[in-house]
């Protein structure tokens, strides 16, 4: 085996949160995309008066269950989370546009573009739940 194929997969045995940069990563990210969101006229409407700080930590601990950190997320399951927010409207324009802000945030913090790649995917996988679907 090469040098190059024992860090392969050295790297690809890691969690996306490990290969992210572990709770610092999560931890910037989630900083910057809120500020994101809350200047996007698109989608800020949602958060109103929301408690930002805990939202921010409620979101910093699903995204580290998401990408297989340590599992502290005690949250409400993703359909009965949003419920209140279809009733406002929420629909795919707004969820695309969170996960534009994300991978904006992600590009912002030179994650690279594959590993910003799982991310979405890892997104995506929530969207029927996060609509009501």
């Amino acid at each position: 085996m090469t040098n190059t194929q024992n860090y392969e997969d050295a790297t690809m045995s890691k969690t996306l949160y490990e290969r992210i940069g572990g709770e610092a990563a999560v931890n910037a990210a989630v900083d910057i995309f809120y500020r994101k969101v809350l200047s996007d006229h698109r989608i800020n409407r949602f958060f109103d008066n929301v408690d930002m700080e805990k939202q921010a930590a409620k979101q910093k601990a699903f995204l580290t269950m998401a990408f297989g950190g340590p599992h502290s997320y005690t949250g409400e399951d993703m359909r009965k989370g949003h419920a209140h927010l279809l009733k406002m409207g929420l629909d795919d324009s707004h969820f695309d546009a969170v996960v534009e802000n994300l991978g904006a945030t992600l590009q912002e913090l030179s994650v690279p573009q594959e590993l910003i790649a799982e991310v979405v995917a890892i997104c995506e996988t929530t969207r029927n739940d996060v609509l009501g679907r």
